[in-house]
C-alpha cells in the first residue's frame, strides 16, 4: 500500500485536483478487481503462490494509469478495469521473474519474502508463468462493452511490450550490461525503455485503445508514457541509492552490487534528478491539450520524480 506521505500532491499541483485522494480511491477499486480476479482452486499451491505476490501490496500505477488513461479518452472505469487487472499480473510476473536467483536474486520484494524464498524456485517460476498466461485470458474473458477489434488491438499491445521486443529484450540487454564498465547512454536507454519503460507504455495507451481514442490522442499518450517510464527508472536508480531497505520494500543498494549500468553511474546523481525532470515535464506538455481530464496523469507524473519508494 502507499505510505500517507507518498500520497499527498506534490509541490505545485493543482489545489482542484487531490492526488492522495485519487489514488487512494482507485488502489482500493484496483485492489477489489485483484482480490476476485484469481480464486484459488486446484492445485492450490501454484494459486496460492500467484495470489502471494499479485495481492502483496505496491503502488498499483500501472493500473491506475490504465485507469486514468480510458476515463481521460472517454471511456469508463468498468471497460478498462479487466485489462488494468492484467497489466498488474504481467508487472508481477516480472518481478517474481526478476527476483530468481538467475536474475536479480532478491530476497525481499514489497517488503515481503520473495516469492521463490517462500515457494521455492520451480513453483515461483511457474507462478510467474501462470500469471502471465492468465492476464491475456482475463481481458479476453471479461472485457465489456468494447468492440473485440479493441479487445484484439490491447491483447497486441500488451503481447508486444512484455516479449522480447519489450520487456524480455530490455531484461537481457540489462543481465549482459552487469559488470560493464563502459556502458553508453544509448544501451542504458534501451534497456529501460524496454524492460520498463514498454509497459507502463502499454498501461497508458491499452486504456486509450478501450476508449475508441483516435490516433492522435494515442499518440500524444505513448509519448507521455515513454517520458516518464523513463523517468520512472532514473527514479529508481536514484533510490537504490539513496533510499533505504525500509523504504524500498526490497534490498537497497543491489544495483551497485551487481555492478549494474544505472543513471547515476552515468550522470551522476544531481545530473540524473534534473534529467528526470526534465522528462516529466515533456510528458506533461503532451496532455496539455486536455484540459483538466488530464489531471489525474499528470499529478501521477508528478508523483513519480517525489516519490521514496
Amino acid at each position: 500500500m502507499l505510505a500517507t506521505d507518498d500520497l499527498h500532491a506534490p509541490k505545485g499541483e493543482s489545489a482542484t485536483f487531490d492526488l492522495s485522494t485519487y489514488l487512494t480511491q482507485q488502489q482500493a477499486l484496483v485492489e477489489a478487481a485483484l482480490d476476485s480476479s484469481l480464486p484459488v482452486t486446484y492445485p492450490e499451491k501454484i494459486y496460492e503462490a500467484m495470489r502471494y505476490s499479485l495481492l502483496a501490496g505496491g503502488k498499483r500505477l500501472r493500473p491506475i494509469l490504465c485507469l486514468a488513461s480510458c476515463e481521460l479518452a472517454g471511456g469508463t472505469v468498468e471497460m478498462a478495469m479487466p485489462t488494468a487487472c492484467a497489466l498488474e499480473m504481467v508487472h508481477t510476473m516480472s518481478l517474481i521473474h526478476d527476483d530468481l536467483p538467475a536474475m536479480d536474486n532478491d530476497d525481499y520484494r514489497r517488503g515481503k519474502l520473495t516469492n521463490h524464498k517462500v515457494y521455492g524456485e520451480d513453483i515461483a517460476i511457474l507462478a510467474g508463468d501462470g500469471l502471465l498466461t492468465y492476464a491475456f485470458e482475463f481481458i479476453a474473458s471479461n472485457t465489456q462493452n468494447v468492440s473485440a477489434a479493441r479487445v484484439l488491438q490491447v491483447i497486441a499491445q500488451l503481447a508486444k511490450a512484455v516479449g522480447a521486443a519489450g520487456l524480455v529484450g530490455g531484461q537481457v540487454v540489462d543481465l549482459e550490461s552487469e559488470g560493464k564498465p563502459d556502458i553508453q547512454e544509448e544501451t542504458l536507454n534501451f534497456i529501460h525503455t524496454h524492460k520498463t519503460g514498454a509497459l507502463l507504455e502499454a498501461c497508458v495507451v491499452c486504456g486509450a485503445i478501450l476508449a475508441g481514442a483516435e490516433s492522435e490522442t494515442l499518440q500524444r499518450m505513448s509519448r507521455y508514457a515513454q517520458n516518464i517510464g523513463l523517468a520512472f527508472q532514473i527514479v529508481d536508480d536514484i533510490l537504490d541509492i539513496t533510499a533505504t531497505q525500509e523504504e524500498l520494500g526490497k534490498t537497497a543498494g543491489k544495483d551497485i552490487q551487481a555492478q549494474k549500468a544505472t543513471y547515476p553511474r552515468l550522470w551522476g546523481l544531481e545530473e540524473s534528478k534534473v534529467k528526470a525532470q526534465q522528462l516529466i515535464d515533456a510528458a506533461k506538455g503532451e496532455l496539455a491539450t486536455f484540459g483538466e481530464k488530464a489531471n489525474p496523469l499528470i499529478a501521477i507524473a508528478d508523483f513519480i520524480t517525489t516519490r521514496t519508494h
